[in-house]
């Protein structure tokens, strides 16, 4: 008996902007453990290296969130 190929189809409702902005989150979200380690580390290696720091003061804040969304080229 001959096996039959499995045909599998996705259908994507979400424009392309829509799927890049959520694929992009995406990524951020499963990839902050490991920015966090790299920040970390580097904090660490500056401070052995007696680099300047920035103090909590100094840092600036935004109070608003920032919009990460592509936009198409015209």
């Amino acid at each position: 008996m001959k096996q039959r190929k499995l045909n599998y189809r996705f259908h994507n409702p979400n424009s392309a902007e829509d799927t890049a902005d959520f694929l992009c989150k995406l990524l951020i979200e499963a990839n902050a453990g490991k920015v966090e380690r790299a920040i970390e580390e580097a904090i660490s290696k500056c401070a052995e290296e007696g680099e300047y720091i920035a103090e909590p003061g100094d840092i600036e804040t935004v109070e608003e969130p920032v919009n990460i969304r592509r936009r198409r080229a015209r």
